[in-house]
């Protein structure tokens, strides 16, 4: 774990807009970079933009020792609440494709999630009354830090921030309607819960280009 950051975003106890954080350890408190580094954005979007800089400015932060505030005094948010796209792979384990009657594709099967259904990782899921099957699968998401185009596979993990939970919710039966286009299935709100924190890849054995310990 040396190096690797937990980047979140947080409504502190009276409320207020989103605010930049870190986590000092997995479910423990949090340091308020929106209060430590003025001159950071609030938005994780924006944040991700600036680039090493604004990770090296998190890094003083957490250095500081300053800023804390109690988790329980905190609502995490989305890490990420405004990304230009979300976008996802469908029947990525063979599990899933057995549990699903589905043949193992041979290329990867993409679709997307509009931003509009993402939620925070503690918020309600809303069941809409539009389905009877209601169905979830936990994913990990990569979030992207980097812009590029025409990547090569041998450098696309420098592209990789980090990673977070994702939650995949579907209503199964719209799945099938349509022509059996996802999208419809895939993104009413809050359809896709996000967080609690992203984990910057130095947290991931191999994740950072180099192998692992």
């Amino acid at each position: 774990m040396r190096g690797a950051l937990r980047l979140v975003r947080f409504r502190g106890a009276a409320g207020g807009g989103p605010r930049l954080g870190l986590e000092e350890a997995p479910g423990g408190d949090l340091v308020d970079l929106s209060a430590a580094e003025p001159e950071l954005p609030r938005s994780m979007r924006e944040f991700l933009e600036i680039g090493p800089r604004g990770l090296e400015l998190a890094q003083r932060a957490l250095r500081s020792g300053q800023h804390r505030v109690p988790r329980g005094a905190a609502r995490l948010l989305a890490p990420v609440g405004d990304p230009q796209k979300v976008i996802c792979v469908g029947l990525n384990y063979h599990d899933h494709c057995r549990e699903q009657a589905a043949k193992v594709p041979r290329e990867p099967l993409i679709f997307s999630k509009f931003p509009s259904a993402i939620a925070g990782p503690f918020d309600d899921i809303v069941h809409p009354q539009d389905t009877s099957e209601l169905d979830w699968e936990v994913e990990l998401a990569a979030v992207i830090g980097k812009r590029g185009r025409h990547i090569e596979e041998s450098v696309a993990l420098e592209h990789v921030l980090g990673f977070t939970v994702a939650n995949d919710v579907s209503a199964r039966d719209w799945q099938r309607r349509n022509g059996r286009q996802w999208l419809l299935s895939k993104t009413f709100d809050t359809f896709c819960p996000l967080g609690p924190a992203i984990v910057t890849r130095e947290a991931v054995p191999g994740a950072t280009g180099t192998p692992g310990p």
